[in-house]
């Protein structure tokens, strides 16, 4: 179950259907329900119809047995006094259900004296009618209420006049039987004061078989047909999504077959589309670009560095068995000299180490100002014009990277180099000219990779590892600033360092 609902694929499947399936539902049975109430609806209307045409027949005091309203074609129909006794029927009325009563044999009640006689005023009457009667099949049943209205509805009700027929119609849901056959039924009652029969309530009903039909008929539609759309909706977004996820199978092919082989020259494949993927693809291309060349950038500094290690040594190594065989051949300064460069070269490569694995510089004032006067003191040829500027970060960094500059400075400068410290804005800026050849244009860029000499004939004892360049710039970056290499106005290098101030 886990591997089966564990892609993209199946879950958005699984949720496209189950949003159409309970859309559906819902919609399925908004739309019954309003079929339901209007075909309902429309039963009462044609009931009240037929209950007010057969009220209309008995103001004009028409007889009962000659309601038009009560033939065999017509719907139920009952005709009922103020005293609940059933006074006129439907013929081939068998049984009914959902009226006022559900009597089906009329039987005749005297005439009340007047339209507004209480029941207190009939009820003798109702008894001896109940005791004439003893041949009728319902004569212990009791009577049920004569009308289905609220009692807000009666005092909302005025009295009628005679002839007069009610404004208000109650309706209600029953069944009869007529003629055998056994319908469910909407009735309507109105109210109608006759002349000389007092007050008659008229219940009229339609047949709801319309409504059935059409309701069982868009139900078994429904049921037929929304399945069938779920799966359809199910079949297409499993295609769909099909579709959109196949480049994210080839770019994650591609990633396991570069992961296996340690190749990281391949790519994914980029489909030609402008969606997420596409962009995704790209993504990881440029990741692996920049994967790619921090690691070939790796190991040249790995091969660089083991090349820079090795000359000291070696050339120490040597220093040291000539002595142990001839002690009197010892050149002592020599040997001093490759241990005190191969401590630079070490420290050197710790302090990159330690800026490649993202080491923040500590949070301090620093002066350049001061700084550069410190590190040109005891270097020969060096001059200084600075004014105090204070930016953030590590001292013992900052001396490192202009000490680097300053060196760079003294190995190609014919006479001089000017150390100079201003305010650009929010900006410090330290500046670093010499007077000697200068650097190419071409060049600016190159001379801050690690381990590259513009000279390639010149020898390791008279110039640096090519470190010393690289680690400034590491430096001036991990400390929010910039540092570039231009042309002096003497025609030699220009390096310029550009620090926020603190």
């Amino acid at each position: 179950m886990n591997r089966l609902f564990g892609s993209v694929r199946s879950r958005a499947t699984l949720g496209a259907t189950l949003v159409v399936a309970v859309a559906l539902f819902v919609t399925g049975a908004a739309v019954l329900q309003a079929l339901r109430s209007n075909l309902t609806a429309e039963a009462g209307t044609q009931a009240e119809g037929t209950a007010r045409a057969v009220a209309s027949e008995l103001a004009a005091r028409t007889p009962y047995d000659q309601l038009s309203g009560l033939g065999s074609k017509s719907g139920p129909v009952q005709v009922v006094d103020e005293d609940g006794n059933l006074v006129a029927a439907s013929e081939d009325l068998q049984r009914i259900s959902g009226t006022v009563t559900d009597r089906v044999e009329p039987r005749r009640s005297s005439p009340s004296p007047s339209a507004s006689a209480s029941p207190s005023q009939s009820a003798p009457a109702r008894e001896d009618d109940e005791d004439e009667d003893d041949e009728d099949e319902d004569d212990e049943d009791t009577e049920t209420p004569r009308s289905q209205s609220t009692p807000e509805d009666e005092e909302s009700e005025p009295s009628l006049a005679p002839g007069e027929t009610g404004r208000q119609t109650t309706f209600s849901s029953g069944a009869a039987t007529m003629d055998d056959d056994t319908a469910d039924y909407r009735f309507a009652a109105v109210d109608v004061q006759t002349h000389d029969r007092g007050l008659l309530t008229v219940s009229a009903g339609a047949p709801l078989a319309a409504e059935h039909s059409a309701v069982r008929t868009a139900l078994t539609v429904m049921l037929i047909g929304f399945p069938l759309l779920a799966a359809l909706v199910a079949g297409m977004t499993w295609v769909v999504t099909g579709r959109a996820l196949r480049p994210v199978a080839g770019i994650r092919e591609e990633m396991a077959a570069i992961t296996a082989s340690e190749d990281l020259k391949r790519r994914v494949p980029e489909p030609g589309t402008h969606d997420e993927i596409a962009r995704l693809a790209r993504t990881t291309n440029e990741t692996l670009a920049a994967l790619e060349t921090s690691v070939e950038r790796q190991r040249r500094f790995v091969a660089d560095a083991s090349h820079e290690l090795r000359s000291p040594i070696a050339s120490l190594r040597t220093q040291l068995e000539v002595a142990a065989a001839h002690p009197e051949l010892l050149d002592l300064d020599g040997a001093v000299e490759d241990t005190v460069r191969l401590q630079h070269l070490a420290a050197d490569l710790l302090l990159l180490a330690r800026l490649d694995a993202g080491e923040r510089p500590v949070d301090a004032r620093v002066d350049l100002a001061a700084l550069a006067r410190e590190e040109a003191a005891g270097r020969t040829g060096v001059t200084v014009d600075a004014e105090s500027a204070e930016v953030a970060g590590s001292r013992g960094q900052l001396a490192r990277l202009l000490g680097n500059l300053l060196d760079n400075g003294r190995r190609h400068a014919r006479e001089t180099v000017s150390v100079s410290v201003r305010r650009e804005g929010d900006r410090a800026v330290l500046a670093v000219a010499d007077d000697g050849d200068g650097v190419t244009e071409a060049d600016r860029e190159r001379i801050f990779e690690r381990f590259v000499r513009l000279d390639a004939a010149r020898s390791r004892d008279d110039g640096g590892a090519g470190l010393g360049l690289a680690l400034a710039r590491d430096v001036a970056v991990r400390h929010g600033g910039t540092l570039t290499a231009g042309a002096a106005p003497s025609g030699g290098a220009l390096f310029e360092l550009r620090l926020p101030l603190a």
